[in-house]
């Protein structure tokens, strides 16, 4: 128990954001795939400025390259629901040392249930900037994506597209998506799947991607998702939005860059670019 300790408190001390942990995601134990680090953090570093194949699925940090362990892989049931955990290292999931360092929230500690700032930066919360909110109701939302490529080096922009978004999100550790009821099922080999967050502003303007092996379970669908499209800001306009399936926000990147983005807006999962919170049933051709 020492020894954990000691390697938590040395993840603790790195900077620090979310990521949503579950069996089946890439960089699980690291991106050494001849250890198991259930203290890793490599996989929550954000993605900023970057050149598009270096923060495509994270192969800045090797993540693309440590897929999950054979027989792991995250399962979407069809009409029904996920739960993955959000924190900043796998050591505050309970999916290393029993949980013992797992607590509601993202960051293992405890907070009250109106946790809010501000704090530093000013529109931060103080305990946490790595939540890049100031409180539950400001937070961005956050995604997952699905391709039906079993190989990583096949999935593109276009055949990524959104299936489900979480409002008010990242915010508690468990968070629980919705699986659209004709989502058609995976390929031999599975799909590939995505995790998305763009945070409202509160901090460096970065993005997060991770990746999953992910198989669709209990369907009974034939349809087809249409190519993804780029989303747009439609706050002020509904009639702008983009209707059926849409690509990640991809921006704030040296290349790669796909959405236009408003003076002072900071594009998001949810209403004001087009999403709704939930399944997103509208994906299919």
């Amino acid at each position: 128990m020492m020894k954990a300790t000691a390697l938590l408190a040395l993840t603790a001390a790195a900077q620090a954001h979310t990521v949503a942990w579950t069996r089946g995601m890439y960089c699980f134990g690291g991106p050494d795939l001849s250890t198991d680090n259930a203290n890793t953090n490599t996989a929550v570093d954000p993605l900023y400025n970057l050149a598009h194949e270096d923060w495509w699925f994270q192969h800045d940090r090797g993540c693309d390259a440590a897929p999950p362990a054979d027989g792991d892989i995250l399962e979407l049931p069809a009409g029904g629901k996920f739960t993955v955990e959000l924190a900043h290292n796998r050591a505050q999931t309970t999916l290393s040392y029993d949980g013992n360092y797992s607590s509601a929230w993202p960051d293992g500690k405890d907070h009250p249930e109106d946790w809010a700032g501000p704090g530093s930066p000013p529109e931060c919360i103080q305990d946490d900037g790595a939540m890049h909110t100031n409180n539950q109701s400001k937070a961005a939302g956050t995604a997952f994506a699905i391709s039906y490529q079993s190989e990583l080096s096949k999935v593109t922009m276009d055949n990524l597209a959104v299936f489900t978004v979480l409002e008010h999100t990242p915010w508690k550790r468990l968070a629980t998506y919705e699986v659209p009821a004709d989502l058609p099922a995976c390929p031999e080999g599975g799909c590939t799947c995505a995790w998305l967050w763009a945070p409202n502003g509160c901090g460096q303007p970065n993005m997060y991607m991770a990746g999953y092996k992910c198989n669709v379970t209990e369907s009974t669908s034939s349809k087809k998702i249409a190519p993804a499209q780029i989303a747009r800001y439609c706050e002020d306009d509904t009639t702008n939005c983009v209707k059926g399936a849409k690509q990640m926000i991809a921006f704030n990147q040296k290349t790669g860059n796909n959405v236009q983005v408003p003076d002072g807006k900071t594009p998001m999962y949810n209403k004001a670019w087009g999403w709704k919170t939930g399944a997103q049933n509208d994906i299919f051709v």
